[in-house]
């Protein structure tokens, strides 16, 4: 199950999610998002568990806790939308703004 953690503080390291989510069971990956310029977090992370019923118990004790002085929502993570097909440049209709003269 893929788990979303947000409100996080910008500080908060792998280490310290793995050791939240190390005594519900086994932890397949931890991916924190990180500013691509600034290089600190963006607050977020997502956390792979293999046994849904040890992430189920993870998501219900670690919601609403305080980490590092900020309280956490821990939810399980929703797909990504999918988004439609870009057809700014398609040859099948009129560009963005065009407009015909006559």
């Amino acid at each position: 199950m893929n788990i979303f953690v947000g409100n996080l503080s910008d500080r908060t390291t792998e280490d310290e999610i793995w050791s939240l989510f190390d005594p519900f069971g086994v932890v397949y990956s931890i991916n924190v998002a990180y500013d691509k310029y600034s290089g600190r977090s963006k607050g977020f992370a997502f956390v792979e568990m293999p046994d849904d019923s040890n992430a189920v118990q993870a998501i219900k004790e670690l919601n609403n806790s305080v980490v590092a002085g900020q309280t956490i929502v821990v939810y399980e993570a929703r797909p990504k939308p999918e988004r439609p097909e870009n057809n700014r440049f398609s040859r099948s209709g009129p560009r963005p703004g065009f407009r015909p003269r006559y």
